[in-house]
């Protein structure tokens, strides 16, 4: 374990994207705990795509275009229902009496589904581990494991405190309608281009 793939991972993963912003937009609708919850969604969404690089599964569909474009449309129609899921009543940033058990472990799986139905995750780990392991090794399977296990961690803690900070800003943002209002616009708007760009996308 080197410092540069710590620091690159740690870069890597304060880059914002569906996953920061989910555990974010959670934070302010929902508070801290469920914002932990999220984060902790999202840290297990990554389990599929580590495993899939490590096993060679990444390569499949990076070479077979029916399997990257099955799972493409797959994470666009998430990423569409996510956007759809904000703006709607008792959305993410709603702010609801519901029970906090199923509100928890639907917020975990959320995060989950987000990251699983994201295919150029493993195409990232594929290109991305093997940088910082020396394949010829005879234990490269457990390096590789150990940084996918590192890098999930970094995840957890990254997104704890996007989360944190979220929920600190949550009371001004509660106390003020019309700043909510603009908020659920500006996140649905966000999963729907990102929903946009992965359906264009090439690869």
């Amino acid at each position: 374990m080197t410092f540069e793939y710590l620091l690159t991972s740690f870069v890597v993963i304060l880059l914002p994207g569906t996953g920061v912003l989910y555990t974010i937009a959670i934070g302010l609708g929902k508070g801290l705990k469920p914002s932990v919850a999220a984060a902790f969604g999202c840290t297990l969404g990554i389990v599929p795509a580590a495993l899939a690089s490590i096993i060679g599964v990444a390569a499949i569909f990076h070479s077979s275009a029916l399997a990257f474009q099955v799972l493409k449309y797959l994470g666009v129609a998430y990423l569409l229902y996510m956007s759809w899921s904000i703006l709607r009543s008792g959305g993410a940033l709603e702010v609801s009496g519901e029970k906090r058990e199923r509100t928890l472990s639907r917020t975990a799986l959320d995060g989950i589904l987000l990251n699983v139905l994201n295919p150029k995750l493993s195409l990232f780990f594929l290109a991305f581990l093997p940088q910082f392991v020396s394949l010829d090794s005879g234990n490269a399977t457990s390096a590789l494991l150990l940084h996918a296990f590192i890098f999930m961690v970094l995840t957890f803690i990254v997104f704890v405190g996007y989360g944190a900070m979220a929920s600190l800003a949550r009371d001004y943002v509660i106390n003020r309608p019309n700043v909510m209002a603009w908020l659920k616009r500006g996140f649905a708007a966000t999963f729907g281009a990102l929903g946009v760009k992965l359906a264009l996308s090439d690869s």
